[in-house]
């Protein structure tokens, strides 16, 4: 039977709002697979991003538990947890937060530097993940002077340089145009299968979410099997790397 790497077990969350709790799930469990690629899916404000925030350790459960293996990161400590993101987790936003006074290859460097690597080595790890997502030319330029599509590609980079064991991303093509987000989610779908990973992407495109291993609806607090993913990938345009 596939081993589960990542374990929910009745996670609630909860908000105050006013005078009363806003509940955004309750008791709510989730396995995913080692190796998996799942989608998660369902309406704005369902809360998809708290919970990939959560699976992430960015943000605790009002209650549960979250397990990667057999470590628990929700009884960890801040600077604990801190540590964990960054060796073991590697996200993918819909808004890249590159740092704009930074060239990429600075920007993908972030993290190894963090960890304490030495200048030279965080930089040439740096140059090769980025010429893994076909950037290594444009390592020197800053993110103002990069197409939204080749920002996003440096957010790859970034998440690939600490070689994590997951990756969370959330609408990573969200804020691109359709062919751009064809490029981002077939590089998503290599990179998962070349590395291993096991991955979780929050997408609002269902055709992109059928492309994954398993789709989890989220809807009305809890998580419904959407459906059975594509047999086949649906054909997307070549593009330069």
């Amino acid at each position: 039977m596939p081993e589960a790497y990542i374990r929910a077990r009745g996670v609630t969350k909860t908000y105050r709002s006013g005078n009363s709790d806003l509940v955004v799930f309750e008791n709510l469990n989730l396995d995913v697979e080692r190796g998996e690629m799942l989608a998660l899916v369902g309406e704005s404000g369902a809360g998809k991003s708290t919970l990939l925030h959560l699976l992430g350790g960015l943000d605790s459960p009002s209650r549960g538990t979250i397990h990667y293996g057999s470590r628990e990161i929700t009884g960890l400590a801040a600077s604990e947890q801190s540590d964990f993101r960054n060796r073991e987790i590697g996200f993918v936003w819909q808004i890249h937060y590159l740092l704009p006074e930074f060239t990429a290859l600075e920007n993908v460097m972030m993290p190894l530097l963090i960890r304490g690597w030495a200048h030279s080595k965080a930089a040439a790890e740096s140059l090769a993940r980025l010429d893994e997502v076909g950037l290594g030319a444009r390592a020197s330029h800053r993110a103002g002077e990069l197409s939204g599509g080749e920002q996003q590609r440096v957010v790859l980079a970034r998440a690939l340089v600490g070689k994590p064991s997951v990756l969370l991303a959330d609408e990573p093509t969200g804020n691109l145009d359709f062919r751009t987000s064809e490029m981002i989610f077939q590089l998503l779908e290599e990179l998962h299968r070349f590395h291993g990973f096991t991955s979780v992407f929050v997408t609002h495109n269902l055709g992109f979410a059928r492309r994954c291993d398993r789709v989890l609806n989220l809807e009305k607090g809890g998580l419904v099997p959407e459906g059975p993913p594509l047999s086949q990938p649906e054909s997307v345009p070549e593009y330069p790397l």
